[in-house]
């Protein structure tokens, strides 16, 4: 049930050869072979990984791109090794500012010739962020092919596009990554016509909640309801999710399913007792510990990324 996204084909894996190398501005090169990674002591951490594209659907005027609705988010416990203690090993030199991950499926682009690797690069002190690893597990089995067996990258907080998977080969480096997936997708571009603008990169998980019982446009009968949904937010932790049931006029608290976890989206339930027949205009907001509340509209982009919209369903009750 976990989403999946890729750019390329499936990469070809053979285990028997495949290695981790680490390159670029380090006092040694150096390589990992799986059983390598296996024999260093694992981390578990439970990690929500989310499109950026997820919602695009929803945006007016409409964006190009595959037309995610709020499918596109999925949760997991990932276990695997602290990227910082495969980069200490390699010995980091001091004018290393960027680790760029490559990952092993490539392809070609529509936007300019050649064949393209997937591959993005990371600030070096998210790298060193003790909580980014490289995963050699998904629950406790070995990843799954599809999800980027045999080792990916898990970077919490950030969209999805950060965690590389089919990870065979990082290269610090001192200078600013300009490859495709770095600074022509995965950017907010507001506004393609005003060329002084300057795209913004997409990094953490913006501020957002979803409704994902009742549906929009079912049908409902008069009685108790659980309306239940998620919330989450890639920098500070979601404090307060509040619904209504009147289009906004009025906001009432919902419960927690879930204590609050780093990285994690956190379920949450309200119960909804309906003695009226009628159609209800059912909004749900969150609101983080900073006390950024979800915006009413989300910021247009002409990619479709980080949609975050206060979510509005119409249910019908008879």
């Amino acid at each position: 049930m976990f989403y999946i996204r890729n750019h390329f084909p499936y990469p070809v894996v053979d285990i028997r050869t495949w290695e981790l190398s680490i390159e670029g501005c380090v006092n040694r090169r150096i390589k990992f072979q799986y059983h390598d990674l296996l024999q260093m002591p694992q981390v578990s951490l439970p990690v929500t990984l989310e499109c950026v594209g997820n919602k695009r659907a929803l945006f007016h005027p409409k964006v190009r791109g595959e037309q995610w609705e709020l499918g596109a988010i999925s949760h997991a416990v990932w276990t695997g090794v602290r990227l910082m203690d495969l980069l200490y090993s390699a010995g980091i030199q001091m004018h290393a500012r960027e680790v760029i991950f490559e990952g092993m499926d490539k392809g070609g682009r529509t936007d300019r010739p050649g064949v393209f690797s997937y591959a993005r690069s990371l600030p070096l002190d998210q790298s060193l962020n003790p909580h980014t690893l490289v995963a050699l597990y998904m629950y406790g089995k070995p990843l799954p092919f599809r999800h980027g067996y045999p080792a990916r990258l898990i970077v919490p907080g950030w969209f999805g596009m950060a965690s590389v998977k089919w990870l065979h080969r990082l290269v610090v480096t001192e200078e600013p990554f300009q490859g495709p997936f770095q600074v022509v997708d995965y950017v907010y571009n507001r506004n393609p016509l005003v060329p002084s603008e300057s795209p913004e990169p997409v990094t953490t998980i913006r501020l957002d909640s979803t409704i994902a019982r009742p549906t929009d446009q079912e049908a409902l009968a008069k009685g108790d309801h659980w309306v239940v949904g998620t919330a989450i937010s890639g920098e500070d932790p979601v404090v307060l999710v509040e619904i209504s049931t009147d289009n906004g006029t009025t906001w009432l608290p919902v419960s927690w399913l879930d204590p609050q976890e780093p990285y994690s989206w956190r379920r949450w339930c309200w119960k909804w007792t309906v003695t009226s027949s009628g159609t209800y205009d059912v909004k749900v907001r969150a609101t983080d510990a900073a006390g950024h509340i979800q915006p009413e509209r989300a910021d247009w982009n002409e990619k479709g990324y980080g949609y975050n919209a206060i979510q509005h369903i119409r249910v019908y009750v008879d």
